[in-house]
């Protein structure tokens, strides 16, 4: 008769364990059952006509991160204003956080945000703005530990039942608020604002956000920022360009959408001008903007828009936006509108950095 091996015993009882076996009884009993990979299907937050064609997105992914990196006066903050207005007009909470104090009311109502002006009724003065948002300011949220601790509370409250709608989260913008321990040390080091970052972001809130895609999760919360760049390299072998966000990277490797705008060394937008005797009224800038990471599709491109004080307009609707607004502008000159003229765009200051 033939010995059995010790391996040959292990591997029959191997076999009448796994005979006798339910992976589908042991998933239900640990949670692991198919509902928990269940995800919502993809909505997205609809931007402007001309940023979607710039950029071939549709707008902003609902449950995601995005942000908008650039230079100054790129268009940043008027796809985020783009998108308050689009989640007003969805339901979805907008919740404005403005560390960057320059936020423009008369500007958010012009691209068609709702708010209402709190009166005082003694004196006339305007004492605040209401309506379907929330916002709050340096006032309140001094460091980046602040953001951080707001934002937890508002996805608490709104896991609880206790905020009933899907939320999107607006940051104007990263990099402009410092963390805890620059405030401490009257001292703002952008090494130590990275760290905060990554440890109150990139370890806690994003991961907050992403899980709100679940199908187990009732309500949906969405992270929009404005991020500043803070430097810019060419490697002189490769000519790679090689981009460094304010406040460090966190945010940008959670991100599921990035969004370019203008050109890496510079500003690379071109001043569009109304002109009549010797003054200037400048109507609208163009821009480029351009998709540099997207992991929700496959297509997407680099392009070009007008950004404007009503929003992004296509480059082929420049003409019939001139008209709409031509007797605004000639009011605003003091001038008839036959007497003005369009003027050559300026093309501002380029280091040569360009969003091919």
């Amino acid at each position: 008769m033939a010995r059995v091996t010790k391996s040959e015993i292990i591997a029959r009882a191997s076999d009448e364990v796994r005979k006798s076996f339910s992976l589908a009884k042991f998933k239900e009993k640990k949670g692991f059952g198919a509902e928990n990979a269940k995800y919502k299907e993809q909505t997205w937050i609809p931007l402007s006509k001309g940023w979607q064609e710039a950029t071939g997105l549709p707008g902003i992914p609902q449950g995601h991160i995005t942000i908008l990196r650039g230079h100054s006066d790129t268009g940043k903050t008027t796809s985020l204003l783009e998108c308050s207005v689009a989640c007003q007009k969805m339901g979805i909470l907008p919740v404005l956080i403005i560390t960057e104090v320059k936020f423009d009311w008369q500007f958010a109502r012009s691209v068609g945000f709702q708010y209402e002006e709190v009166v005082d009724e003694e004196t006339g003065e305007v004492t605040g703005y209401d309506g379907f948002f929330l916002y709050a300011d340096r006032g309140t949220l001094g460091t980046i530990e602040d953001v951080a601790s707001y934002i937890a509370d508002l996805l608490d409250e709104q896991a609880r039942g206790n905020l009933p709608y899907d939320i999107c989260f607006l940051w104007d913008s990263v990099g402009s608020v410092p963390c805890r321990m620059s405030v401490e040390s009257k001292s703002n080091s952008n090494m130590w604002n990275a760290g905060a970052l990554s440890q109150q972001f990139g370890g806690f809130i994003d991961q907050k956000i992403i899980l709100t895609r679940k199908q187990s999760s009732p309500y949906t919360a969405t992270l929009v920022c404005v991020n500043k760049i803070w430097n810019v390299t060419e490697n002189a072998f490769t000519g790679q360009i090689g981009i460094r966000n304010k406040g460090g990277e966190a945010l940008y490797y959670d991100a599921s959408l990035v969004v370019n705008y203008g050109n890496p060394g510079s500003a690379g937008t071109a001043k569009l001008l109304a002109r009549v005797a010797g003054n200037d009224l400048c109507w609208g800038k163009r821009t480029n903007i351009g998709v540099e990471k997207c992991h929700l599709s496959a297509v997407y491109h680099k392009g070009r828009a007008i950004m404007t004080a009503h929003g992004f307009i296509p480059e082929g609707d420049t003409e019939k936006y001139k008209a709409e607004h031509k007797k605004e502008w000639a009011e605003r000159l003091g001038t008839q509108v036959d007497s003005i003229q369009f003027a050559e765009e300026i093309e501002e200051v380029d280091t040569g950095f360009s969003v091919e």
